[in-house]
């Protein structure tokens, strides 16, 4: 038996999320038509497997599920049907104790566990319903509108919004960040606008001395959407110097340190 699997499942029952109106995951996989929803390739049908897979105690099978979920439930930055309950999903397991489990990485991967990458997906999510995506799809004749997933998800933005900003002060640095950014796109919510003020000493503070520069320049971007000061930051002054680059040798992170010429940025965006 997998300590860390056998140890997760004993802790998970006495575990809750603190986002109380967020519906129970396991009422939500279960309890979903999800032949009545669609993803990228059609009925959401193996959903339900796939989005458990997420918590099997192999680690592959975990990266497979979780690469289902970008590649499948979001591919190429879409909107399904099935995403928007799948979001639901997400938000609601971060509490438990299972996302802090590890998943495999390589030079393309962000660090930290899996509750860093859900929270990396929903921040994807959140930003294909910003203000900034709604004035993209205008302009090419798209309104979000009329366009039922991201209706879907606009409508559930205070529920991720609670899920992400109670990992804010995560022990896990990396999760912190990913929360925070989360919470940025799920910002442009008018009922959540409020909030802001709250959000930029984490913005600044955290996300904006990250050692990645990605997280920098997220900060930066967020501080001045609100009018707020981001001069104290450094962001990376030329990000096209992350392109085309073979991984290092050591196999270190490239984003772990301010970029060189010879740094690489092919890794899937944080937001």
């Amino acid at each position: 038996m997998n300590y860390e699997c056998n140890k997760a499942d004993h802790a998970t029952s006495a575990s809750h999320s603190s986002s109380a109106d967020l519906p129970d995951p396991h009422h939500t996989l279960t309890g979903t038509d999800w032949t009545a929803l669609e993803h990228a390739y059609g009925p959401a049908t193996d959903a339900p497997t796939q989005l458990a897979a997420l918590w099997d105690c192999d680690q592959s099978v975990r990266n497979e599920a979780l690469d289902y979920l970008y590649g499948t439930l979001h591919h190429q930055n879409t909107l399904y049907s099935a995403t928007v309950a799948t979001a639901l999903y997400v938000a609601a397991t971060l509490a438990d104790p299972r996302p802090t489990w590890s998943i495999a990485k390589d030079h393309h991967s962000f660090p930290g566990p899996m509750r860093a990458e859900l929270l990396t997906w929903i921040a994807s999510v959140a930003q294909e319903v910003t203000t900034e995506a709604e004035s993209t799809s205008q302009q090419l004749g798209f309104l979000l509108d009329d366009y039922p997933p991201a209706v879907g998800i606009r409508a559930i933005r205070p529920l991720l919004y609670a899920a992400a900003f109670d990992h804010t002060a995560d022990p896990d640095r990396h999760v912190r960040e990913a929360a925070i950014t989360a919470c940025i796109p799920l910002l442009d919510d008018p009922r959540l606008l409020h909030h802001r003020n709250s959000l930029v000493p984490l913005v600044r503070n955290i996300l904006g001395t990250s050692e990645l520069w990605q997280h920098r320049e997220r900060a930066i971007d967020a501080l001045d959407a609100w009018d707020e000061d981001s001069s104290s930051l450094e962001g990376q002054g030329n990000p096209f110097e992350f392109c085309d680059t073979e991984p290092s040798p050591d196999n270190s992170s490239p984003w772990q340190a301010d970029s060189s010429p010879t740094d690489g940025y092919t890794e899937r965006p944080p937001f």
